[in-house]
């Protein structure tokens, strides 16, 4: 396996949660990280003599007040970690719970939690050797940090509760023994230090990011492909039109479509036909602009792509943060209380991101409008049926689902970063909800390429009541070509469920072909 240095010389990257989570990288802990965390907690355990460290030698949240006696404080921690693994609901991605373990990783290494370095290295076991905890989506408010899905976690470092282990799963102690794996121990606050933060709603994070990119790509060939067929005049997705708005991700998207388009004979240029002699007509057969979801493809997805960038640049700040409390600070010789666990930049950056990818949802639910309706596109069957009109009924069911599908985006888009439950005794009156909101994302971000798939189906059957084929850009043809090994053209009316799920399958794990 590939090693991927997580280490406190350099920053995590998009790129090292690619290589981790898709593409069977493993993370590599080097003997300066492994010092720094010994270190840390070295010095945590010389520092806490007689002092009062919250979670050390205090209860939790509104019990902080009580005093822990030195017999109790090891019982402490197990207890911290086995009364809050509360979980319920549907469960968590494994995807999304390893992301989730690299981000706690990634904590840890800064050596701020005075965290023992067993931890640290059973956690990159677990990554690499793809023991992946049993976490629940319901239970974390977000201000904590993640407080319940990552006592799941902890839980696991234990040697209790459950791991998804080669397809099954199992309990954590029968994995730990087949892997001839020890479960950690606790030394000073491995419990509270495993528990608090934003590791997991981050990992979530992540991989919506990651998949969010991918969607993107797929709007853009779509958008492009759907232009082409429809005829549509170059002018709108030109350089020179859309450099004349100052936005970066409008200016992008031109870039990209430019690019996918080239080669293509299908595109008109405006001075070929309308800037022409004037012909007198009262009533132009041509079509002077484009609807809409065909011409302002820039301006719609240019912010979606923006809010995307916006998302990596925090989601990446936050996963190389320290996000725990309190904060060992060995450089002033001292430890720190205070609230870096708390979630708003991620809850806040989901609910936009989540916005952002139904936008984009919309926008191709409108381009399959516009392709399966012949009173707008005048040009295909209606529903792109290649079978006998009237009789067969073509993409008419799929519509439903893509529209439906559509429609439940919208409504999941109301935002989480808003809606705080004070609990905890009050203390925690301030809650970003920031697992919800990644949760919600990761769900509209599914809805996406759930419509995208049956557009796809839908373009690609288009594409065989064209003459001209051998005009499309040669992107387009691949395109073309890859969903096609799919789904075969088809004209008999068959149940379509199989071949919606094979392509939502190979958009979310396949990058746009390039030729």
């Amino acid at each position: 396996m590939k090693g991927m240095y997580i280490d406190t010389r350099r920053l995590a990257d998009r790129a090292l949660f690619e290589e981790v989570l898709f593409k069977g990288g493993c993370v590599v802990l080097p003997d300066e990280a492994l010092a720094k965390l010994e270190a840390s907690y070295l010095f945590l355990e010389q520092f806490i003599e007689n002092k009062v460290i919250y979670g050390v030698n205090t209860g939790f949240g509104p019990m902080v007040r009580y005093r822990i006696p030195a017999t109790e404080l090891k019982s402490l921690q197990y207890n911290l970690i086995r009364s809050h693994a509360t979980g319920v609901g549907a469960l968590v991605e494994p995807q999304c719970v390893k992301s989730a373990l690299i981000c706690r990783l990634l904590n840890m290494v800064q050596g701020c939690s005075g965290i023992h370095p067993e931890a640290a290295l059973l956690i990159t076991q677990f990554i690499n050797r793809d023991i992946i905890p049993v976490l629940y989506e319901h239970g974390s408010v977000g201000a904590s940090g993640d407080l319940v899905q990552l006592a799941h976690i902890a839980l696991c470092l234990i040697g209790e509760g459950e791991v998804h282990y080669k397809g099954e799963i199992r309990k954590t102690s029968e994995v730990l023994m087949t892997e001839e794996l020890s479960p950690i121990s606790v030394h000073i606050r491995e419990g509270l230090s495993l528990i608090n933060g934003t590791s997991v709603m981050t990992g979530i994070g992540m991989v919506n990011l990651i998949r969010a990119y991918r969607l993107f790509d797929w709007a853009i060939a779509a958008s492009c492909m759907i232009n082409e067929m429809a005829d549509s005049y170059d002018d709108s997705f030109s350089v020179d039109l859309n450099k004349t708005k100052l936005h970066i991700g409008q200016q992008e998207v031109a870039r990209a479509m430019c690019a996918f388009l080239q080669g293509s004979k299908m595109i008109r240029k405006r001075h070929d036909t309308l800037y022409k002699a004037d012909t007198g007509e009262e009533v132009f057969k041509e079509r002077v602009q484009e609807y809409y979801s065909l011409r302002c493809v820039p301006q719609i997805l240019g912010p979606v792509l923006d809010t995307i960038k916006t998302a990596e640049a925090i989601l990446l700040n936050e996963a190389n943060s320290v996000n725990d409390n309190p904060v060992v600070d060995m450089e002033a010789g001292t430890v720190l209380h205070g609230g870096n666990f708390h979630g708003d930049y991620v809850s806040l950056e989901m609910d936009k991101l989540k916005i952002a990818i139904t936008r984009l949802t919309m926008l191709m639910e409108r381009q399959l409008n516009f392709l399966v309706n012949p009173r707008l596109n005048e040009k295909f069957p209606p529903f792109v049926n290649l079978g006998v009109l009237g009789l067969n009924l073509g993409m008419q069911g799929a519509q439903f689902t893509a529209t439906s599908t559509t429609a439940e985006s919208q409504t999941l888009c109301f935002p989480n970063y808003i809606h705080s439950i004070p609990n905890n005794n009050d203390n925690q009156d301030m809650v970003s909800m920031g697992t919800n909101s990644a949760q919600l994302c990761k769900k509209v971000i599914e809805n996406g390429y759930e419509v995208m798939s049956v557009y796809m189906i839908c373009l690609v059957q288009a594409v065989e009541t064209l003459s001209n084929q051998v005009d499309m850009s040669l992107r387009g043809k691949e395109v073309y070509t890859r969903i096609r090994a799919l789904v075969p053209a088809f004209a008999a009316d068959l149940p379509k469920y199989r071949e919606i799920a094979l392509v939502k399958d190979y958009l979310m794990h396949h990058d746009l072909p390039s030729v």
